[in-house]
């Protein structure tokens, strides 16, 4: 006579933490809407325009005191106040991009000031036409793959 061994059966996810460790939990995962981040060039023109609003204010006097005061260098305190050369509408397009679920940045921050480097807001707008992907690409590019011909 056979018979067969008693089977447990459990509900459980896994849950990670903010460093990255995995959890196991009981019961089912639960119905969350996933919550994105905003694109780094997002945070950075939102940045820009509170430096700006920190050296009217008297809170700095400039962009070295600025950099002094945040702890980075007057270089990367530049960087980041020439995203305010863009065109009004070029940052309103900026402050609202799509959040980002996983992976990398649709726009990365450096392609956005090689556009804020350039004078003329016409030829920004058009800099920006190209940056922008065709409607039926994935936002989350995959990881590049060199071929190597042979």
């Amino acid at each position: 006579m056979t018979s067969t061994p008693p089977r447990l059966q459990f509900t459980v996810h896994i849950e990670r933490s903010r460093a990255g460790k995995q959890h196991l939990r009981p019961g089912a995962a639960p119905e969350t809407p996933p919550i994105g981040r905003l694109p780094r060039a997002t945070r950075l023109l939102a940045l820009a325009h509170h430096y700006t609003a920190l050296i009217a204010q008297g809170t700095a006097t400039d962009y070295a005191d600025l950099a002094r005061q945040l702890g980075l260098t007057r270089a990367r305190v530049t960087q980041i106040m020439q995203l305010l050369h863009l065109a009004p509408d070029m940052q309103e397009a900026v402050l609202s991009l799509p959040p980002v679920f996983a992976g990398r940045d649709p726009i990365g921050e450096k392609a956005i000031r090689r556009i804020a480097r350039e004078p003329l807001w016409t030829r920004q707008r058009a800099l920006w036409q190209q940056l922008q992907p065709p409607p039926d690409t994935p936002s989350l590019p995959g990881p590049r793959m060199e071929t190597s011909a042979s």
